[in-house]
């Protein structure tokens, strides 16, 4: 079965069980469009006359901080946001059509692109909702059935008994030098299961491509916000403090890099590019991408400003990794196959009007799920299977972990009640939420715990490590995920290495031992 779900791969929610969850894309089992076969590679969207829009420019190697090229970007009509010398990409805003293909000509550029198919959007009072407050006598039901030592909530966490979290707290809860970046729509600091743990010293806004350090500027936005980012921080390091739940590593320290606009909540890449490069030079051990780079699904390298893109994040993504920052990202929930020979993608340009293409994704790479030296995670469900909606492919995944999954499909064992992960949400409350956006911040605690652990190992031994001590899981045959008889999807790959698991579900008990 293909299911295609909103714009982002950040997250499936629903309303289950003791909390509500803001709906935010589709649960599996919905209905979906079907894409037309055979449709032909989509060119890049012409924005409109006159538009503002915002690119990047990728000097050549070697050219640094070229005046020649600033010269060039303002004769041709732009204007430098922020230029990050040390990786040599450029942020420009210009209202010149023809900016980018001029920039193209000028020597010393790589590639220049535009990083939105739309204008420069004016603030959104839009509201994307709230989750429902679990009410004191909800709280107070779970909270009945907490052994000594657990959190409130924390029998309602099967993800944690799934990777082995709780013996793993046992032994350590990780260590306070130890931060984690949550690239994401902003984190609220103010949540009793975050606050503990939250590093405002290295917290920023990254929207628009320039770092913005004003006190709360790293906080879900007010109107229009997302609670994406608070959910997956405490996924991570939720405090083991006698509230609420209980995060992977609930010792270490996590800081917020928004980049996600208000309203749409659009993560374009000079937001993620600034975010990587924050994260880089500022000490962060891990980075959490639960997201795609808007507005493409899919970034194919024939098409010059789609070109630009996955250039400009792959010079952040690896900058950021050569400093010892481990990048870890999600999948994505669309139930592909990112090892096959061709895919539509029906949602691309998603930010004016998508069309159906049919592209290669050996070829065409949703960013940053799919760039070297990334780690990219699958989701399962309380089975221990695939979740329905996981993205797959052999020599694509590298780890899978919990994200949850329809309960109709994979319920868990009691106490716990839904399929889903329960986790922080603004305002001190808590909600259930799925997607490899779940799954990825379990592979980041774990990671924050085997940094914990060897603080001195570069980011390569740390991915080693978590590949190494993740838990073979062969491939279901068949994959029947709703047991109507017929394969819902093929893994390829043996027991040690898997289109939907890579080299197994991550253990936390194996990265403190």
């Amino acid at each position: 079965m293909t299911l295609h779900f909103s714009r982002t791969h950040r997250v499936i929610a629903a309303s289950v069980g003791m909390a509500t969850i803001t709906a935010l894309a589709i649960l599996p089992g919905a209905a979906s469009a079907a894409p037309a076969a055979g449709a032909a590679t989509r060119a890049s969207a012409a924005p409109a006359d006159a538009a503002t829009l915002s690119y990047v420019v990728n000097l050549r190697e070697g050219q640094g901080n070229s005046s020649r090229v600033r010269r060039a970007i303002e004769a041709a009509g732009g204007t430098v946001v922020q230029a990050y010398d040390r990786i040599g990409v450029v942020v420009v805003h210009s209202a010149d059509p023809d900016f980018a293909k001029k920039l193209r000509a000028v020597r010393g550029v790589a590639s220049a692109g535009a990083t939105r198919t739309a204008p420069l959007p004016a603030q959104s009072t839009t509201d994307v909702g709230a989750p429902k407050e679990l009410t004191a006598e909800e709280v107070r039901a779970a909270s009945a059935g907490a052994a000594a030592g657990e959190d409130p909530l924390e029998p309602l966490q099967w993800d944690l008994k799934a990777i082995k979290a709780d013996k793993a707290h046992e032994k350590t809860l990780g260590s306070s030098r130890v931060t984690v970046g949550v690239i994401d729509t902003g984190v609220d600091d103010t949540h009793p299961d975050i606050a503990p743990n939250f590093d405002r010293a290295r917290s920023v806004s990254c929207i628009g491509g320039k770092p913005d350090t004003s006190d709360g500027a790293w906080r879900p936005f007010a109107t229009g916000g997302s609670p994406h980012g608070t959910h997956v921080a405490g996924e991570i390091a939720a405090a083991k403090n006698g509230v609420g739940v209980t995060g992977v590593a609930p010792g270490v320290k996590v800081a917020a890099i928004k980049v996600a606009t208000q309203g749409g909540g659009f993560f374009y890449t000079e937001a993620v590019v600034c975010g990587f490069m924050w994260a880089a030079d500022h000490g962060i051990d891990v980075t959490n991408n639960s997201y795609y780079t808007d507005p493409w699904y899919f970034n194919c390298t024939a098409d010059p400003d789609q070109k630009a893109l996955v250039e400009a994040i792959t010079r952040a993504s690896r900058y950021a990794e050569s400093k010892g920052t481990v990048n870890v990202a999600a999948a994505g929930n669309e139930s592909y196959d990112l090892a096959a020979d061709s895919i539509t993608d029906p949602a691309s340009p998603n930010d004016s009007t998508p069309g159906d293409r049919t592209i290669d994704p050996s070829r065409c790479f949703d960013i940053p799920t799919q760039l070297p030296g990334v780690v990219t995670v699958a989701s399962t469900g309380a089975k221990g299977l695939k979740s329905s909606f996981s993205n797959y492919g052999l020599g694509v995944i590298d780890v899978a972990a919990p994200g949850g999954d329809s309960t109709a499909y994979q319920p868990p064992q009691a106490p716990a009640t839904s399929g889903l992960i329960l986790g922080p949400v603004p305002g001190g409350k808590w909600a259930y939420m799925a997607g490899t956006s779940m799954a990825t911040p379990h592979v980041v605690g774990v990671a924050a715990l085997l940094k914990s652990a060897h603080p001195h190992a570069p980011a390569w031994k740390i991915k080693a490590l978590l590949a190494a001590g993740a838990d073979p899981t062969a491939c279901p045959d068949p994959y029947d995920i709703d047991g109507d008889g017929k394969a819902d999807a093929v893994c390829e790959g043996g027991r040690h290495h898997s289109g939907f698991y890579g080299a197994g579900v991550v253990n936390a008990l194996n990265a403190v031992r």
